[in-house]
């Protein structure tokens, strides 16, 4: 991934424009490339359903494990994210646990700007309960942008006194809106990101709220009484300052926190299993923490 420009020319790492076109484009692009490269892994059904207005979809492997449900936060920097440009990733996920999976579409900025994303978790979390799955047989997970979500949902879930679930799992949570850590710098020109797209994506979604709120943010907020949690991470990431301080605040909290640092990794690289063999070691240290919560 980072010798890409040996394929592609003089390649130059591009900006994004701090506009809604800009914004709507690179969102073009994520379902393009999708649909080019996204390809279900044999044994997964996949069952759409309308939940309380919101598209979602099923994700079922055969031989599933009854009962138990995975619970998927897509991300894309709030702006970006669907059940068509997530749906081969997650099937990956959800075939190497043997759980049932939901992946649903929250509203995305800069149409549905902050509280969107948080509320539409949130209702989608409820209608799961109301369909009677029980909090101790789901494991919430989410990478990027899904990450920080689900750990903001997890404090709304916690402070409206509503059951949390077992566990969660988030791969490069985006937890610091404000971007202030140190490796939105240092970490810059290795990243695959375009180039100022965090603050750009940050700006659409708070639209004008306060962008340390824990909501937003999670990194701000008290993590007190959260479930177990397992963060992991690449170094070679301008979002990995943002799973280190959280991991570090959670672990203060007492919370039961896992944290894995993949070297030299870029965003998101378990999801790329099986393509290289550190991606491969991430998927099964984060499939066997699924499993060993869900067992308990």
């Amino acid at each position: 991934m980072r010798k890409r420009h040996w394929f592609n020319g003089q390649w130059k790492k591009p900006e994004i424009a701090n506009s809604v076109e800009a914004v709507l484009a690179f969102r073009t692009e994520c379902e393009k490339g999708a649909e080019r490269f996204g390809k279900i892994p044999d044994g997964i059904e996949v069952k759409p359903e309308v939940i309380n207005m919101i598209v979602s979809e099923w994700l079922i492997p055969e031989n599933a494990v009854p009962d138990k449900l995975l619970f998927y936060v897509h991300g894309g920097g709030y702006v970006s994210g669907s059940c068509n440009d997530h749906r081969s990733i997650v099937s990956k996920v959800s075939k190497a646990t043997r759980l049932k999976t939901l992946l649903f579409e929250y509203g995305l900025a800069p149409e549905n700007p902050f509280p969107a994303a948080l509320n539409d978790t949130i209702t989608i979390y409820q209608e799961i309960l109301k369909k009677g799955y029980s909090p101790k047989n789901i494991i919430m997970m989410g990478e990027s942008a899904g990450g920080g979500l689900c750990l903001a949902s997890l404090l709304a879930i916690r402070d409206q006194n509503i059951p949390l679930p077992k566990a969660v799992v988030v791969i490069s949570p985006w937890t610091d809106l404000s971007c202030s850590g140190e490796s939105y710098s240092t970490k810059n020109k290795v990243s695959l990101a375009p180039l100022n797209s965090w603050t750009v994506f940050s700006g659409f979604y708070a639209a004008g709220s306060n962008i340390t709120d824990p909501y937003i943010s999670p990194l701000f907020g008290d993590l007190k009484g959260l479930p177990p949690l397992f963060i992991n991470a690449g170094n070679a990431d301008e979002l990995f300052d943002d799973s280190l301080r959280l991991y570090e605040k959670a672990r203060h909290a007492g919370i039961d926190v896992a944290f894995r640092e993949g070297k030299d990794m870029i965003h998101c690289y378990p999801l790329l299993s099986p393509l290289f063999p550190e991606a491969t070691d991430a998927m099964n240290e984060i499939t066997a923490f699924i499993k060993l919560h869900l067992e308990k």
